[in-house]
């Protein structure tokens, strides 16, 4: 049995829902501005919820930030870094990352 619709569906009609049939309605500049901040945010749990599991946990990266500021760094750190913080824009900001890759 498949649960329908998924959160990520749900938040993303709530989001199409502001941006197509709320937002065009909004005269008052505040409101509209509220709107897309509130669209955008819900793009971002939407790309949350789609992303898969990031490469690094909440204990692993303060482990491997003990070891940089101690001057160990395992082989493969940089690297390591560089994937985890695409996986994160590519969540909060995808257009910047396209950016940085450029």
């Amino acid at each position: 049995m498949s649960d329908r619709p998924t959160a990520a569906q749900l938040v993303a009609a709530a989001r199409d829902f502001l941006e197509r049939e709320l937002l065009p309605t909004l005269e008052d500049e505040r409101l509209r501005f509220r709107t897309r901040v509130a669209a955008n945010a819900l793009a971002i749990a939407c790309r949350e919820l789609d992303a898969p599991a990031g490469e690094l946990e909440d204990e692993e990266l303060s482990e491997l930030a003990r070891r940089i500021r101690a001057g160990d760094a395992p082989p493969g750190t940089l690297e390591l870094l560089e994937r985890h913080i695409a996986a994160k824009l590519a969540i909060v900001s995808p257009r910047y990352l396209e950016r940085y890759r450029s």
